[in-house]
């Protein structure tokens, strides 16, 4: 008789405003019908959600499976690059830009969890922000600038609610639209003075939830890919969304676009935002760390 897959589940029930817990219901359910032997870790926060990652990993489960977004997962990579356990994603959160990078299911949780019984291995970097003596790893995107300020604003934002309070953080960051005055080095490089609308040190392609901003960027090839805006005006900022959205703004004469392995950067009021959370300020270095994570993709059909 063949023994069960050993599978420990993590959840973070607030990931995606409540959406992890159906999509984890959905999950768990699809393992338990395929008779994996599955164990629940239910989170309540980032750093429950790290203990019970650290209890589930020294069980040597043969998967663990994580429900939540991207931010979720990247909450746990610090822990996740010690072990050969290859990690599996339910994508439960509001952007899901490492599953989208990935090719995984988007809103189908059973599928995403049927990838943890007979995915395939992907090794993937992962990046690392330096910043006031802190290390905290990313997936997706660094963003430093517009962006991030726009993020920033949201969360300090306590009214409207859901989607309109972005929008209104985003018409405040636009009315206070000034150049960044940027310091960046390229690994290693001379320091170069670098005013801009935003900087975008991506691992993978897009963020908030598909934007394309590093376009071309791969999860697996040691290398970032770095974008940085030049000054723009409000007019000319608002006039680039649209190629942003579509993936057609690196040909622009105000974006320039470059890979690099490691990125500097400095600037006064530096917000530095990675995966949906605020990770550096003012200075910092940003790293990658080749082939840390395992992961499990493809999307197979069981019978």
């Amino acid at each position: 008789m063949e023994t069960p897959l050993a599978v420990a589940v993590i959840v973070n029930p607030h990931a995606g405003k409540g959406r992890a817990r159906r999509a984890a219901d959905e999950a768990i359910a699809e393992l338990r019908m395929h008779a994996a032997d599955v164990r629940v870790y239910d989170g309540g926060s980032a750093a429950e959600a790290r203990r019970l990652a650290h209890h589930a990993l020294a069980l040597n489960p043969d998967v663990l499976v994580v429900v939540g977004g991207d931010g979720t997962l990247s909450g746990l990579a610090g822990l996740l690059m010690q072990t050969e356990v290859p990690v599996a994603l339910v994508p439960a959160g509001t952007g899901n830009d490492l599953a989208r990078a990935l090719g995984l299911p988007l809103r189908d949780a059973a599928a995403a969890a049927r990838v943890a019984l007979r995915g395939s291995m992907r090794v993937i970097d992962v990046g690392e922000v330096h910043s006031a003596g802190d290390v905290t790893p990313f997936l997706t995107v660094a963003a430093l600038g517009f962006d991030a300020k726009v993020s920033d604003r949201t969360n300090r934002l306590r009214w409207p609610r859901g989607a309109l309070r972005y929008y209104l953080a985003l018409v405040i960051e636009l009315i206070r639209l000034r150049p960044v005055r940027f310091r960046v080095v390229v690994d290693g490089a001379d320091s170069v003075p670098a005013p801009g609308t935003l900087i975008a040190v991506g691992n993978t392609a897009s963020y908030g939830g598909g934007m394309p901003v590093c376009v071309g960027a791969e999860p697996d090839d040691a290398l970032f890919d770095v974008v940085h805006v030049a000054p723009l005006t409000r007019r000319r900022l608002l006039r680039l969304f649209p190629r942003l959205l579509r993936g057609s703004h690196l040909g622009l004469p105000e974006v320039r676009h470059r890979r690099a392995h490691t990125v500097d950067v400095s600037a006064p009021d530096l917000v530095v935002y990675a995966d949906g959370e605020r990770v550096g300020s003012d200075t910092c270095r940003i790293t990658v760390r080749p082939g840390a994570l395992r992961v499990l993709v493809g999307v197979p059909t069981l019978s």
